[in-house]
């Protein structure tokens, strides 16, 4: 196994990726504050560059290649965000990027990853191992692979806007209870849990899954890495790895206080939520964790509370869907 990282790789990668990163605001809501009776903190990655939090771990994982390896560019496998990210970063360096994009990416991630100038080569997700087309690109064009979560410095990068949630609570009088992040291959629930762990022991971590692609619960519950059928809503496109990273897996089960799966209507309702109290559009992926407190999975009563919003890379046509949902 590749050697995991600690909290003090998060505290690196913050340093490193500082002037490259938005610092994204955590935001507050009365009306989620009244409907949960706690104390929320909303960590707004969709206002991040490229409109996601993905940004983090693209960056810390670039800038930390050899120049050698830099200059050969660099190949990257992704349902959309982990793509853009890795383009945006690329283009300022001014490297070369491939990003391998399932053929059914929504249409606002494909246009934007092409638009930072990566080549974009696609594959059909059901019957094409995404994995082993990158490794071939990578083996062909000697250009440095970034997996989108089970990689060290990725998993450091994406830690660091925990680091920024725990502060900015911490500004506002309060210490965090619970933590609640969407979790797909579980690179930004690791590197959160490794930030906790350093800035905030006491606050639980809790992990939020889409219904259908809940691996890493069931993975909990049985102490092992079970993976998807592939057979749930691709609703949740960000979120639908088919198994959790050994890295992350590793990192995760003895850090996680729990795992939560909510469905496709709670997700729906979460966009909703977001759009009218916040202002913000989510994509589905990014508002599962909103969902798990807006459906209050946990008891919230009283308690210090912090949500990520992950990525804002919606399609129109699924933003609208959910402003038809009564939330």
């Amino acid at each position: 196994m590749t050697r995991l990282p600690t909290a003090e790789d998060v505290l690196a990668a913050r340093a490193l990726i500082a002037p490259h990163i938005v610092r994204t605001p955590a935001l507050r809501s009365p009306a989620l504050d009244e409907r949960t009776g706690a104390e929320v903190f909303i960590k707004a990655e969709p206002l991040q560059r490229t409109g996601s939090f993905k940004l983090r771990g693209a960056t810390n994982a670039i800038l930390r290649l050899a120049p050698a390896a830099r200059a050969a560019g660099v190949v990257a496998y992704s349902s959309g965000n982990h793509g853009q990210a890795v383009a945006c970063a690329a283009a300022a360096l001014g490297i070369p990027a491939t990003i391998v994009m399932p053929r059914d990416a929504p249409a606002i991630k494909r246009d934007s990853t092409a638009a930072w100038g990566a080549d974009i080569v696609q594959y059909d997700r059901r019957t094409e191992d995404r994995e082993a087309i990158g490794a071939a690109i990578a083996a062909r064009t000697g250009a440095a692979l970034i997996p989108p979560y089970d990689h060290p410095d990725v998993i450091a990068g994406q830690g660091t806007l925990a680091l920024e949630l725990v502060e900015d609570a911490r500004a506002a009088g309060a210490e965090l209870d619970l933590v609640f992040v969407c979790t797909g291959g579980g690179g930004l629930t690791a590197g959160c849990a490794l930030a906790l762990e350093h800035a905030s022991p006491a606050t639980r971590l809790i992990a939020v899954e889409p219904e259908g692609w809940d691996d890493t619960g069931r993975s909990l519950a049985a102490g092992t890495r079970l993976a998807n059928d592939g057979a749930g809503s691709a609703l949740c496109d960000a979120l639908m790895a088919m198994t959790p990273g050994e890295l992350t897996f590793a990192l995760n089960a003895p850090r996680l206080a729990g795992a939560v799966a909510v469905s496709e209507s709670q997700v729906l309702a979460a966009m909703g939520f977001a759009l009218r109290h916040l202002k913000l559009a989510v994509e589905p992926g990014g508002a599962v964790a909103l969902a798990a407190v807006l459906a209050e999975a946990l008891p919230l009563d009283g308690l210090a509370v912090g949500v990520v919003l992950s990525g804002g890379n919606a399609d129109p046509g699924t933003l609208a869907r959910a402003l038809e949902v009564t939330c």
